[in-house]
């Protein structure tokens, strides 16, 4: 039983200033890249989720100053009046529409034990310094303002009241971003609406992060902290419940995320193809630059495509993890083969959103790489199937389009 509750939410005051305000994660830029998107815009959101941008290059991003300033930002919003405090507590939907393809999610808040409980379930490992640099930026600013992306099995009822909350009303933020990507936004006024919301949720049995796993974590970790100062805790303050958005999982796409490899590892072309040729079957020219079905991968070298596809007796079925196409790839090829034992660590291995395209794939292995990996996507169900076995997955193998938005919703604790 999920327990997901309607959000007073701080956010924009209208479209205009929501198209203004809201930015990309913080975690899909650097700190170089920010700073040139938020330079002609004083209320960019980047002020907030990455306030380093407003402070000398020289200063660490992990250092106090750089929390004080965040929160020195989102007051300022507040108090300048582009973001608001709704009086009221609701829950909104939130729409991405994406080369034609929409998906519609609920915003609200959802619950630091069933995170803890593992009703809420991972499927990657946190980095301890992410994981702590989000504590301190909630714990800050007394605020989650990063919506965390969660899954929830297809329900066709929640499906249906989302689709009939869309079609009632105009929605109060439309605007595009990033691309052409459209985003929209109803908020939910009917208190009937908002209890069936609320009553259908607590029939879906677990939610899945789909992206957000530090964000998760911290936001956990902070309820923990504010329950240890608070011995007298009910369990219904804010701080038990943080920010996010939670869609059916039959409406999300998971795009490809590829590998470029520097070397050959000592190899000639010829003896690492003949080594490939031990578990996998190669077909030159490639049918398609693209892999078309699972276990397939599309390998670029030498100004050429050729397709692989793993031997059927090195693939076990049975283990949720070890059928991924990214663990089959790792073991079977870039780590006996090239060398590449650890892809979390190891410097002569890159990775690359499918949102890149191909092309970047072939630019690349042709100026600072030797190989190019086209992946085939791994799917919502191998993500959810591992969440429910308890394992993670390997890194790099989910790229999500289209990215939330941060600023167009935070959630004060």
């Amino acid at each position: 039983m999920a327990t997901v509750k309607p959000l007073r939410a701080i956010r924009p005051k209208n479209n205009e200033t929501a198209e203004q305000i809201a930015e990309l994660p913080y975690d899909v830029m650097s700190s170089e890249e920010a700073r040139i998107i938020a330079a002609d815009n004083p209320l960019s959101f980047l002020h907030v989720d990455k306030a380093e941008i407003d402070l000398s290059p020289s200063v660490d991003i992990y250092d106090p100053v750089v929390y004080a300033k965040a929160k020195e930002n989102f007051d300022s919003l507040i108090s300048g009046g582009a973001l608001i405090r709704d009086p009221d507590a609701a829950f909104y939907v939130y729409r991405l529409t994406m080369g034609g393809r929409s998906q519609a999610g609920i915003v609200g808040c959802a619950s630091a034990d069933d995170y803890l409980e593992n009703r809420i379930k991972k499927h990657e490992f946190t980095r301890a310094d992410k994981e702590e640099d989000r504590v301190r930026h909630v714990d800050t600013l007394n605020a989650n303002t990063g919506p965390i992306f969660l899954a929830h099995r297809p329900n066709a009822a929640l499906s249906d009241l989302t689709a009939s909350i869309i079609a009632a009303a105009a929605p109060i933020y439309d605007f595009e971003k990033d691309g052409g990507v459209r985003h929209e936004v109803w908020k939910v006024t009917d208190p009937a609406d908002n209890e069936q919301i609320a009553e259908l949720f607590r029939s879906i049995d677990a939610l899945y992060i789909a992206d957000g796993h530090h964000r998760c974590a911290s936001a956990a970790r902070v309820a923990k902290m504010r329950r240890e100062a608070n011995p007298g805790y009910t369990g219904d303050e804010e701080f038990n419940y943080f920010l996010a958005v939670i869609f059916p999982s039959d409406q999300l796409a998971i795009m490809d995320y590829n590998r470029l490899v520097r070397d050959l590892n000592g190899l000639d072309p010829e003896s690492f193809e003949a080594k490939v040729l031990e578990k996998f079957e190669v077909r030159q020219p490639a049918f398609t630059k693209r892999p078309e079905r699972r276990h397939e991968f599309g390998l670029y070298m030498g100004d050429r495509w050729q397709t692989l596809r793993i031997r059927e007796e090195f693939v076990d079925e049975n283990d949720p993890v070890a059928r991924l196409d990214v663990s089959l790839l790792q073991e079977n090829l870039l780590g006996p083969i090239l060398g590449i034992e650890d892809p979390r660590t190891d410097k002569r291995i890159d990775f690359a959103g499918g949102i890149r395209g191909l092309e970047y794939l072939e630019e690349r292995a042709g100026r600072d790489c030797r190989l190019a990996f086209a992946m085939y996507p791994t799917s919502m169900e191998e993500l959810m199937d591992i969440a429910d076995a308890g394992k993670v997955m390997p890194p790099k193998s989910t790229w999500f389009e289209p990215k939330l938005l941060s600023g167009l919703f935070s959630h004060s604790l």
